[in-house]
């Protein structure tokens, strides 16, 4: 008995040839599009004067110094919680914006969504709009058919390379970076990086566009667990639309409802999705077939809207032709608040933060191991291994001192009777310090003394301080 084989994994289709389509929302995807591969491309090249010591580069991730300059802001290794916390304001921005809008994110301002729009707008332009695309691919392989798909082939290409470049750009100071590249003296890791973003940025957007969004990207999945039915999504009005103009209950004599079954709206679907369906994890809700779909109306006198956004609860009141809610009250919403004050709660955190960041730190860890050295004439030592921190886009020269009720003297490991430090800019430095009590002193033989380590600026005169304890004979 034979059995049937096993249904393949991939769906092997026609590629998705999108029509060229005017209306509000492709003209603010076209400014979306321009905007943020503006900022991709652009922001390395920008400059932020910050002193003769550090770099110029406004934005820039210092992989091998461990920092992350932005405009005026350093944050240094161990300051990642800003970052940590920028990556949490991130992911409930995507919480707020899919639960009020749906999948706005990948309708807009996705890497693939943004990318795929400049491929299909490069490929339109060289081998015409939907129609001709689709006779050029479905045609044999003539001189024309070459010259077109390597001309095309040349242009993603060389958008790839300038992606995959603009991002080695953000880890190096840029024109330095650039002139190493071209005269192959830059790292081999620069190389590779390039050549690695440069081969997915031409492949996922050149020839694997929605199918990235259907079997490679989760988001899709997850948006669907958070969408609920006060979000605000794409979304054909079948109540209206229905039945069809080629339907056969039309054709038998039903009325007709708004759709003319035109399939503008699939035509210009860049997943290839037919909207009509109901709602489809395909969709990334980048309103184009609202565009298609308005455009159609207008020329044969109906109402606009039959494909718009709109809530899923709102149906059975347009159905009986009332009035649907207002959109900030789907919007607005307990669950879209809850959103918004926990993000910018955090992001009143991360500003504060921010603001009361001091210029100098000093971080003080005592030698455990021994607790405490006794000395030849009885005296008791402490060690201390004190971190100075000098965020200051110059040199500065830092004097250490302490505070304490008992009576403790400070002095640091190679420095005869100074008790400064120079910090060059930008810069951490360990010094070790030693604490002493004298026999006859009492932190001397009690278990342990309190005491705090001061450092000031000689210059501005700012100070920061840490406390820790002094280990007496008792300790042990």
């Amino acid at each position: 008995m034979s059995q049937d084989p096993a249904p393949a994994l991939y769906a092997a289709q026609e590629p998705v040839f999108p029509r060229k389509v005017k209306g509000f929302f492709r003209t603010f995807k076209w400014w979306i599009m321009a905007v943020t591969l503006g900022i991709y491309y652009l922001t390395p090249w920008l400059r932020w004067d910050r002193g003769p010591n550090l770099p110029d580069q406004a934005v820039l991730i210092d992989m091998a110094n461990r920092r992350f300059y932005f405009f005026w802001i350093e944050i240094w290794s161990h300051e990642f919680y800003f970052v940590a916390g920028l990556l949490i304001m991130a992911g409930l921005g995507l919480f707020l914006f899919t639960s009020a809008l749906g999948r706005v994110w990948c309708g807009y301002t996705c890497p693939q969504t943004v990318w795929t729009d400049l491929f299909i707008l490069v490929e339109r332009w060289i081998e015409g709009d939907r129609n001709a695309r689709v006779r050029l691919w479905k045609g044999k392989w003539t001189l024309n058919k070459w010259r077109l798909r390597l001309t095309k082939w040349t242009v993603w290409l060389v958008i790839a390379v300038a992606t995959g470049g603009a991002w080695v750009f953000y880890f190096a100071d840029a024109p330095t970076l650039l002139s190493n590249l071209i005269n192959f003296t830059a790292h081999p890791a620069a190389y590779i990086t390039i050549a690695i973003l440069t081969a997915t940025t031409f492949v996922f957007g050149g020839f694997m566009r929605e199918q990235v969004c259907i079997y490679m990207c989760p988001w899709p999945r997850i948006q669907a667990a958070m969408m609920d039915p006060d979000t605000i999504t794409v979304a054909y009005r079948d109540w209206r639309g229905e039945d069809r103009k080629n339907s056969e209950a039309v054709k038998a004599g039903a009325p007709q409802g708004d759709c003319i079954d035109c399939m503008a709206c699939v035509n210009v679907c860049p997943v290839g999705i037919d909207i009509r369906d109901g709602q489809q994890m395909e969709c990334i809700t980048c309103a184009l077939c609202i565009d298609a779909c308005d455009d159609v109306m207008a020329k044969i006198g109906k109402p606009r809207g039959l494909i718009d956004y709109l809530a899923l609860s709102d149906e059975e009141a347009e159905r009986a032709g009332a009035q649907p809610k207002p959109i900030w009250k789907h919007v607005l919403r307990p669950r879209t608040l809850f959103y918004t004050a926990l993000w910018a709660a955090i992001g009143a955190g991360l500003v504060f933060a921010l603001f009361i960041r001091s210029d100098i730190e000093l971080t003080v860890s005592p030698e455990r191991n021994p607790t405490y050295v006794l000395q030849s004439d009885g005296s008791i030592r402490n060690i201390y291994d004190v971190r100075l921190r000098n965020k200051l886009g110059d040199d500065r020269r830092f004097h250490l001192n302490l505070t304490s009720n008992e009576i403790l003297r400070i002095e640091l490991e190679g420095k005869d009777h100074v008790l400064w430090i120079d910090v060059p800019a930008d810069t951490t430095v360990l010094q070790r310090v030693y604490i002493t009590a004298r026999p006859q002193d009492p932190a001397a033989s009690i278990e342990s003394t309190a005491l705090r380590i001061w450092v000031e600026d000689l210059e501005s005169g700012a100070s920061a301080s840490q406390s820790t304890i002094f280990n007496g004979r008792k300790s042990q």
